[in-house]
């Protein structure tokens, strides 16, 4: 008996069960590609318009908070640069989120490995004073990336070892470290000098990370884009990568087959970590100079957003984050111009984030983005015309 070698989820062609045509390859592979951009976009759109509701409600413009989500993100230079200085920590704090994902885990605690990374570099910082600067701010991210693999990694090893679901785990992990955070610099690591804001002492002139070429934003961006490469790299061009999608896709199944499942879900949970706590080391480095109670900016909750609608692809966290990142440069100007409360952009990512949960259950719905019902479609038409 000849083998078959259609290709999944293709239909046959009239000849029999050989390969389909090339042309039909190519728009089978576009549909499957089409699928994952056509459903969170119309999420989005979806997520606006009852947002829109709820601006209605109140009185305001949905047309007016749209053009000043344009002009405050994305409107001028200044504005492009804003939106990319708050990209920057969601693009690590995403893959805080996507890579645990590839196993199939929801690891929503990157906050707390966050402002972990941050204390964590600040505290490194002081007995370095007397290193250069080109040893002593790698030492620190290194600090942070500990931290940060520590914290997350302790998730996947409950989850691994005692089946403790790991999104409540993360969770309280992510109350625990803000908490611990939060003792450490109002306590042991508190600067003396710091009276209304308690904050650590200062990492100095030296320490701090300087902006990329031609662009008024700091090294974290580029980091954090090379970071989301990478992580492309690793989960879609290695072995690692492929075990890790083979235990998520059945995780019972990987262990029949003899995959390290264990091993797997601590490296990747821990290695989310380590990216999380890298937007912690940036916001130190780069932007505060100390660590203090800004650290906890809620990235880490908008970087759930950010790879739930980038389908924990870490390619598509790059648009996704610049996206997020505009939406939250444009709060102060709404604020300002509408008479609405800072907290307004955080009601408009809550209904985008429950939008995208429930459009989670539209894939593979669509005969337009699935090829393996092409071929029951057009049976039909062929049975009707015979």
């Amino acid at each position: 008996m000849a083998a078959d070698t259609t290709a999944p989820g293709l239909p046959l062609t009239e000849s029999g069960p050989d390969r389909p045509p090339a042309s039909l390859q190519i728009r089978a592979w576009l549909a499957r590609r089409a699928e994952s951009v056509a459903i969170p976009v119309a999420a989005v759109i979806a997520g606006f318009l009852i947002f829109s509701l709820f601006l209605l409600a109140l009185g305001k413009s949905p047309l007016a908070f749209l053009d000043l989500v344009w002009r405050g993100g994305f409107g001028s230079p200044f504005a492009l640069q804003n939106s990319l200085q708050r990209a920057a920590p969601l693009l690590f704090a995403a893959l805080c989120v996507a890579l645990p994902a590839r196993l199939g885990l929801v690891v929503i605690g990157g906050e707390g490995a966050i402002v972990l990374g941050g204390v964590a570099a600040a505290a490194a910082a002081q007995p370095l004073q007397s290193f250069p600067a080109l040893l002593a701010v790698p030492l620190m991210a290194l600090a942070a990336a500990a931290a940060g693999a520590a914290w997350i990694g302790m998730v996947g090893a409950l989850r691994a070892y005692r089946g403790v679901n790991e999104t409540i785990a993360s969770l309280l992990m992510s109350y625990i470290g803000l908490a611990l955070s939060n003792h450490l610099i109002e306590g042991l690591l508190r600067d003396p000098a710091s009276l209304n804001k308690p904050s650590t002492a200062p990492i100095g002139e030296a320490f701090m990370v300087g902006p990329l070429p031609g662009l008024d934003v700091h090294w974290g961006l580029g980091i954090g884009v090379l970071a989301c490469l990478a992580a492309y790299a690793l989960t879609e061009r290695t072995t690692i990568g492929f075990a890790a999608r083979i235990a998520g896709g059945n995780l019972r199944a990987a262990q029949i087959q003899g995959l390290p499942v264990g091993r797997l879900i601590v490296s990747f949970t821990a290695l989310g970590g380590a990216c999380a706590a890298l937007a912690g080391f940036f916001e130190v480095a780069a932007v505060h100079g100390n660590a203090n109670a800004s650290l906890n900016a809620g990235f880490g909750y908008t970087g759930i957003l950010v790879a739930f609608l980038a389908r924990h692809n870490p390619l598509a966290i790059l648009p996704v984050a610049f996206l997020l990142g505009g939406i939250e440069a444009s709060s102060g100007l709404i604020q300002r111009r509408m008479q609405l409360p800072d907290a307004t952009v955080l009601v408009l990512e809550g209904l985008l984030f429950l939008v995208v949960l429930v459009s989670e259950t539209l894939y593979g719905r669509f005969k337009l983005f699935s090829p393996h019902l092409w071929s029951e479609k057009r049976g039909a038409a062929q049975g009707m015309s015979s």
